[in-house]
């Protein structure tokens, strides 16, 4: 991570120190980052994360399913131990993983329920996530595409989708090679 990247998330979580939660007691965060077997793939092994669940988030619709989900995103709900790793360093290592550029969807995922979002369920929230996103945007030197949103129900996803790359290796490396997902990511990162 950069130094201004750093200084950023620094700021950002003693925002969020404020409002820290009793030790002990997990938290959880909401992201859209394109596909949701890549997003959860991608995050899931961050420091603090406990578990990773795959769904939907940000539409009307009571029971969204795969087949019909319009106006939800693909998403995941972070679950993670705030004494372990910090809100704004799980936003930081989400907008690393996807093209923040993209208002249209991520790599080979476009169409409107791969767009991108951080969904915030508070201010402490909202003000970390937004200072991420003006720091990726300074180090890309691009605008960011990617949606602040307010956190809303959270629909979990069908079983055969949770955990798919761990259960489905070798389809989900088919996957990430066929969509070129990493070497799109190095191309805006470089790395």
């Amino acid at each position: 991570m950069n130094k201004p990247l750093f200084a950023a998330v620094a700021a950002a979580a003693l925002l969020a120190a404020n409002v820290a939660p009793a030790a002990g007691a997990l938290k959880t965060a909401v992201f859209a980052g394109g596909c949701f077997w890549s997003a959860e793939h991608d995050i899931e092994h961050a420091k603090g994360v406990k578990d990773v669940v795959v769904g939907y988030a940000g539409g009307a619709s009571a029971s969204p399913s795969y087949e019909d989900h319009e106006g939800h995103l693909e998403a995941i709900k972070v679950t993670y131990d705030p004494s372990q790793t910090s809100y704004s360093l799980l936003v930081a290592n989400f907008f690393h993983h996807i093209d923040p550029t993209d208002p249209d969807g991520q790599i080979c995922d476009q169409g409107p329920s791969y767009r991108t979002a951080v969904f915030v369920a508070d201010p402490a929230e909202r003000a970390a996530a937004e200072a991420i996103k003006a720091q990726v945007a300074k180090e890309l030197g691009k605008p960011v595409a990617t949606k602040i949103l307010p956190v809303g129900p959270f629909h979990v996803g069908e079983g055969y989708h949770q955990d798919y790359a761990r259960k489905n290796p070798m389809a989900y490396a088919r996957y990430r090679i066929g969509c070129g997902r990493d070497a799109a990511l190095k191309a805006v990162w470089g790395r």
